[in-house]
């Protein structure tokens, strides 16, 4: 007996068959490759193409002989990522592909999302009531085509025991290994993740890769305070002091920079100084104190704390997620 089959779908885009690469290559880098001294016999895979056996992308040819009807059956049903009209434009999926997802999970088989997967699994109907992820680009997109779908945008992966989804890329490798974790082990995840080269679980969530700046404002006369404010957060900035600086009222300070930025004066600023401490983190080697100190967070606990709450991960631990810091000779980090 093997470890489980894996039957992944392989989708086509309306009249142009393609399919992602990269997410396609996971599970079956994870589950199609045999790893005899982990476990034998290992995962059986196989590639369910949709409507045809042979999908082209990228430039190349992908033969199954394997169609929907073969997911029904499998123990684990994967869906990387779906065509992006489907997304984008809201484009029906095909019909069949819906059915056999259904057919499939009432057959008793888990199921899995990489990416926009989740659309598919959405559209069948299979996350309503549920918690759920994509990738955090689509996760707005996602909540509103599907109400019934409680879509949680901060996480790497969401494991909600028979159906399983993750963000986006790499992401979808977290929920592989994540899968194989709970089938084979930690010892067994462990030592496949070492032989990947990629850590076998990543601290935090999706929400410390998510751009944190606010819309640009259009409103002309807050562009000077705002830039001014950007150029100072290391100063102990107060709205009476961006008011003060703007000629207004902190009054109507607050209302136009709220109709403007859809968010209020101190959660902009906060947000700008999450910003420059990332910023910071991602491109130099200077200690946790001084990152905290020039993005105006104030102390490495302070600027913990911010990190945890509202990105998910510490200081340190997204740095180490950014290995791209240049070095800046200003001694050890820290955080």
């Amino acid at each position: 007996m093997s470890a489980g089959s894996v039957a992944v779908v392989v989708t086509e885009e309306i009249g142009v068959p393609s399919w992602d690469l990269y997410e396609l290559s996971i599970p079956c880098t994870v589950f199609g490759k045999p790893q005899p001294d982990l476990a034998d016999p290992w995962y059986e895979l196989r590639l369910c193409g949709v409507g045809a056996e042979e999908a082209n992308g990228h430039g190349l040819s992908l033969r199954t002989p394997y169609g929907l009807d073969d997911l029904v059956g499998a123990d684990t049903v994967i869906v990387p990522s779906v065509p992006d009209p489907c997304v984008e434009e809201g484009r029906p999926l095909p019909p069949e592909l819906t059915d056999a997802l259904r057919r499939a999970h009432a057959a008793g088989a888990r199921m899995v999302s990489l990416c926009t997967g989740a659309f598919a699994l959405a559209e069948a109907g299979l996350l309503d009531g549920r918690r759920a992820t994509a990738h955090w680009m689509h996760t707005a997109q996602l909540a509103e085509r599907y109400p019934k779908v409680e879509v949680d945008a901060s996480v790497l992966y969401v494991d909600d025991g028979d159906v399983l989804t993750s963000a986006g890329l790499t992401a979808g490798l977290d929920l592989c290994l994540h899968l194989v974790r709970r089938d084979l082990g930690a010892h067994v995840a462990n030592q496949l993740a070492r032989r990947m080269v990629v850590p076998a679980h990543r601290p935090g969530g999706q929400a410390q890769f998510i751009e944190l700046s606010v819309p640009a404002s259009d409103d002309e006369g807050l562009a000077p305070v705002l830039a001014w404010a950007r150029a100072h957060l290391d100063r102990p900035l107060t709205v009476a002091d961006l008011a003060r600086r703007a000629a207004m009222s902190p009054r109507t300070f607050y209302r136009r920079l709220q109709a403007a930025t859809g968010t209020t004066p101190l959660q902009w600023l906060l947000d700008q100084r999450l910003g420059r401490a990332r910023s910071l983190l991602e491109s130099t080697d200077l200690p946790i104190e001084k990152v905290g100190e020039l993005s105006g967070l104030g102390t490495a606990n302070n600027l913990r704390h911010h990190f945890l709450k509202h990105l998910g991960v510490s200081p340190g631990d997204y740095r180490r997620a950014f290995p791209g810091s240049q070095p800046s000779g200003r001694g050890p980090v820290r955080g």
